[in-house]
């Protein structure tokens, strides 16, 4: 190879090399927001794992706001008898009429299954939960938990594939998160007065320390700023930065697949309690919820 060929080789190797590190840096883009020291983060800075035992669980949150985006994170979860365990994956605003949009993992004994908890959060709200059980093993290897935020809906999908959209209908009076910044937050901690069975199965704690592990934390989203506001305000709706997820809903493949998911590993739809509502189902219960 000739001298000037070498060179373009390492400046192309380069650019690699900083482009992998500026995708993903738990050290520059989250801070560790509990646990005295139980939450530790990998010299790459890409895997960080959450720890939990008897005294306290641990947790982190990003360094920055957004307003709409995509957030993928894989997360390996707790193995073995996990009972009594959260681990969670979720936006929050703050304030008493918070936004929130939730992915939560409830933990269960050996050889049952992890029940994948959902809810929306607007204005404070939320009794918008959705449950499910997971077609394969989270704890065996990394799996991708999404959430898409923009000014019309919410996606939540695991591993790509849908399992539950919340449409806005603020034309039907319904709220909708759009208004407020909110962090990116992740955590282990002990729940097990209703965690695993409503209470009736709880922690080991000779099993301790629970560990869940995270990588390649990479959002794809508007960061907010107090001072300027939005960092996809400038976009023009034709800009060559503008997001998929910007304006992405479900195509028919897609609202096949979440069909599939939600007949198949759906446990529990609040859409679907008339006894908790006494048959006056929230508004948005009456809606589409697959567009």
């Amino acid at each position: 190879m000739s001298p000037s060929g070498m060179l373009k080789l390492c400046i192309l190797m380069a650019s690699f090399i900083l482009e992998a590190s500026a995708a993903c840096n738990f050290y520059r883009d989250v801070k560790i927001n509990f646990g005295d020291g139980r939450a530790k983060i990998d010299k790459s800075g890409q895997l960080l794992t959450l720890s939990l035992d008897k005294l306290s669980g641990s947790g982190f949150e990003s360094e920055y706001e957004y307003i709409f985006g995509r957030f993928d994170m894989p997360i390996r979860l707790v193995p073995g008898n996990s009972a009594g365990t959260v681990t969670t994956f979720f936006l929050s605003s703050q304030g008493e009429r918070h936004d929130e949009i939730d992915f939560e993992f409830l933990g269960n004994a050996s050889g049952q299954p992890y029940t994948l908890h959902t809810n929306v959060y607007a204005q404070g709200k939320g009794n918008r939960e959705q449950q499910f059980r997971l077609w394969f093993d989270p704890t065996a290897a990394f799996h991708t938990y999404s959430i898409v935020w923009n000014p019309r809906r919410i996606i939540f999908l695991v591993d790509g594939s849908p399992i539950r959209v919340f449409n806005n209908d603020e034309g039907a009076g319904i709220p909708f998160p759009k208004n407020q910044p909110m962090k990116v937050y992740c955590s282990l901690w002990n729940a097990d007065d209703w965690a695993t069975q409503g209470g009736r199965i709880k922690t080991d704690w000779t099993l301790a320390p629970f560990l869940a592990s995270y990588r390649n934390f990479n959002p794809d989203a508007c960061v907010w700023s107090a001072s300027t506001g939005s960092s996809c305000a400038s976009r023009s709706p034709d800009s060559v930065n503008t997001q998929a997820w910007q304006t992405q809903g479900l195509d028919a493949k897609g609202r096949n697949r979440m069909r599939w998911v939600q007949s198949k590993f759906m446990i529990y739809d609040y859409c679907n309690d008339s006894t908790r509502f006494n048959g006056r189902f929230p508004a948005e219960c009456r809606r589409s919820r697959f567009l």
